[in-house]
């Protein structure tokens, strides 16, 4: 077991090194390995200072999606404030000029919304020469980012997410990977990327322990990790998460943890544990070397103290630094849970933080911008504001950090690190 664990340690070092000459591009949620580190940009911490801005445009339409970057382009999702039509947008990065804004979908009859979500809150997925667009149920597109035209599209899988979609795809070899946790079905693709085909779906089957869909539904994004030289697919839900073999949706091990509204990404610690958060204020460090239902095995530690609920946690240093709706900035140190320090921030958040080598920057939904030093002591370095508040996480590429406010898209200049 041991060797297991130093193994996921060495792999973990591996894909952070591998990092610092990937992002150039920001191809998915959270970035290239989907835990919202960017040590090769150094910021400035006074981010919202108006000499930053590099340029600013308006976004049409209501969409939580976070940018994601793929050389000079910038792709993001949108849509009217009555989900009845959603649109991919691409934007230049250097000039901040629109490239392409397409209609995807249009829906007679649009299904209900929370008022805190949008229709348009699926943060697509791009590389050399595709983009993939997701708005759940509503479908799922795949687009040439030369010309903009539809490759291909799907729109016949069935979930009634209720609330709204939110989970965002990612990519794995040849397959686009998402899940459908709905208040009536819940269960997860794979697309084969080229054709659009399904690859596989696998049905959730856990045990929700109510009849209430409300209780099953679920905002997550999967997150590939290789454990024991193997890559598996982890990914949260409402209840539970479970691990899949990512080539063919076999189920591995299932975790149970309460909660619903899951939505944070799952982390891969240096000590080979998986950090998960339940989306209603719990956080586990899971052992992920097991089958089968590993809940009273494999559970390291909890937490259940002011833990977030949507922001994703960033992992800088050996801890875990998260941001909360209630407001409630927490350190937690990763190998045991200790709570380091906790400390009330005048705002609430919905954008997970970035790191830049230097600072972990947070963003709020009321437009403040805080830059905190990475420590097992609190300290806020600065605190700026910029627009009218940040529901989407921001991107990097290059030296340039590209954050979607919720009625702009701004990009401001940061420098690299030599």
């Amino acid at each position: 077991m041991q060797f297991g664990r130093q193994l996921i340690a060495v792999i973990y070092l591996f894909v952070f090194m591998n990092s610092l000459a990937a992002q150039e591009n920001w191809p998915e949620f959270r970035g290239p390995n989907g835990d919202g580190l960017a040590p090769e940009i150094s910021l400035p911490t006074d981010l919202g200072d108006p000499t930053n801005v590099a340029w600013e445009i308006p976004i049409h339409g209501r969409g939580w999606s976070s940018p994601v970057i793929w050389g000079e382009q910038i792709w993001l999702t949108s849509a009217t404030e009555d989900g009845k039509k959603m649109y991919g947008i691409c934007i230049d990065l250097k000039s901040g000029k629109v490239i392409h804004d397409k209609l995807i979908y249009e829906n007679e009859n649009p299904r209900f919304r929370h008022a805190t979500n949008s229709y348009a809150s699926c943060t697509p997925v791009v590389e050399q020469g595709r983009v993939y667009l997701h708005f759940g149920s509503y479908g799922t597109a795949c687009l040439d980012t030369s010309t903009g035209e539809t490759i291909w599209s799907r729109e016949d899988f069935e979930c009634d997410h209720f609330r709204g979609p939110g989970s965002s795809p990612i990519l794995h070899d040849d397959h686009l990977i998402v899940a459908y946790d709905g208040s009536d079905k819940q269960y997860v693709v794979a697309f084969n990327k080229e054709t659009g085909e399904t690859a596989w779906k696998t049905d959730r089957n856990l045990e929700y322990g109510t009849d209430n869909g409300d209780w099953k539904k679920a905002y997550g994004t999967a997150s590939v990790f290789e454990i024991d030289g193997k890559p598996i697919l982890i990914y949260p839900s409402a209840s539970a998460t479970v691990a899949y073999n990512p080539s063919n949706g076999e189920p591995i091990w299932t975790v149970y943890h309460d909660g619903m509204n899951a939505s944070a990404r799952p982390i891969l610690t240096e000590d080979g544990l998986v950090i998960l958060t339940n989306g209603m204020g719990r956080m586990d460090a899971v052992n992920p070397q097991g089958s089968g239902d590993i809940t009273k095995t494999n559970i390291d530690w909890t937490i259940s103290k002011n833990v977030t609920r949507r922001p994703s946690p960033i992992l800088v240093n050996g801890n875990l630094f998260m941001f909360n709706d209630k407001g409630i900035a927490s350190c937690v140190r990763a190998v045991d849970g200790e709570i380091l320090w906790q400390e009330r921030i005048r705002t609430t958040f919905a954008a997970s933080p970035i790191f830049d080598g230097d600072h972990i920057f947070a963003f709020s939904e009321k437009g403040q911008i805080y830059a905190f030093q990475p420590g097992g002591t609190f300290e806020m370095v600065q605190e700026t504001k910029l627009g009218d508040g940040f529901k989407a996480s921001p991107a990097v590429a290059g030296d340039r950090l590209i954050v979607r406010s919720i009625s702009k898209l701004y990009c401001l200049k940061g420098k690299l690190q030599k």
